[in-house]
């Protein structure tokens, strides 16, 4: 059987590919990212499996390469941590999961919005300090809200879906429009710049590159509706936290929900319960009561694990045969 290090694995992540048995493959887990310092781990590997915050750079692929490991899959949709030009110089295989379970994004975004919008965290703070004053608790409708999607793919044009149940008036982003989702549900497709000066509430499901990195910060803040809300599902450099601080000392962001953050590599996915926080930036965000943050776990779902494991093993499978993955990189 060919041997497979899956790195960054929690027990979920066992779990799912436990029951999906392949004899091809046997799984070698391990709890810490792959780094510079881990990836002596993968030798004699066929291929290493990786998630969001492992570093597959190319000081990483070199050594990869020279142990002879032929693949990297990668068990996400997110791919901005393995540098595919490498990889490919180093005549190592790339593949990626690119729609596990968008439904489980999409409900999980529209969870952090009606999370802020209806103050239910707070909420249950007061109710368990037997605190029944509701004049703090005053929130709003989402229908006939005004809500801009930076990124319809498939995660955006099923949150258009949820949304468009609401009753929202639905802008969105994209520099390739789907025009179905605009057909089913009256999304308005327009530019980033009117998406963020005309939106209430602004949600965010691109991925990171160039033209997305820190999109949201001092200047485009400045252009946004007083007290408009944000929510971040897709990348967490898409913001520039720093600003989106200043922001919400302001007033100008008037809530915001993330489930990805800039510096999360090393921080999310791990307990740190006991240790001293050192990033002063996420501990300042977490000091606003209009801030809703959760672990990058918007696709943590069953039906999302056995789907990453499934397209994982297709992925592996297609490299054992000799061929390329339908999901390559």
């Amino acid at each position: 059987m060919m041997k497979v290090v899956v790195y960054s694995t929690n027990t979920y992540d066992k779990t799912h590919f436990e029951a999906t048995a392949d004899h091809a493959f046997t799984f070698e887990y391990v709890g810490t990212a792959l780094s510079i310092d881990t990836v002596h781990l993968a030798a004699d590997a066929f291929a290493v499996c990786i998630f969001v915050n492992d570093d597959a750079s190319r000081p990483v692929l070199e050594k990869l390469a020279a142990m002879g490991v032929k693949g990297i899959a990668i068990r996400a949709a997110g791919h901005d941590q393995t540098d595919h030009e490498a990889a490919h110089q180093l005549g190592l295989h790339v593949a990626y999961v690119p729609a596990y379970s968008p439904h489980s994004i999409a409900e999980h975004t529209v969870a952090l919005l009606l999370a802020l919008t209806r103050k239910i965290v707070e909420a249950d703070k007061r109710v368990k300090s037997y605190n029944f004053k509701l004049d703090p608790l005053v929130g709003f409708n989402l229908h006939h809200k005004k809500v801009g999607i930076v990124g319809i793919g498939k995660i955006g044009g099923i949150t258009a879906k949820i949304l468009q149940g609401f009753g929202c008036t639905l802008l969105g982003y994209d520099p390739k429009p789907n025009e179905e989702y605009a057909k089913a549900y009256g999304l308005q497709y327009v530019s980033i710049d009117e998406l963020i000066q005309n939106a209430d509430i602004i949600i965010i499901q691109a991925p990171l590159n160039a033209a997305t990195k820190h999109l949201i910060n001092t200047d485009s803040i400045a252009k946004m509706k007083d007290g408009v809300f944000i929510i971040n599902t897709g990348r967490g450099a898409i913001i520039n936290t720093a600003d989106a601080i200043e922001g919400l000392k302001s007033g100008k962001i008037g809530a915001l929900g993330i489930d990805v953050y800039e510096n999360e590599k090393g921080l999310f996915f791990n307990d740190h319960t006991m240790s001293i926080p050192t990033d002063d930036v996420f501990a300042r965000l977490l000091t606003f009561k209009n801030v809703l943050v959760t672990g990058h776990m918007a696709f943590l779902t069953t039906n999302a694990l056995t789907s990453i494991v499934q397209t994982t093993l297709e992925n592996l499978n297609a490299w054992k045969d000799g061929r390329n993955a339908v999901n390559e990189l």
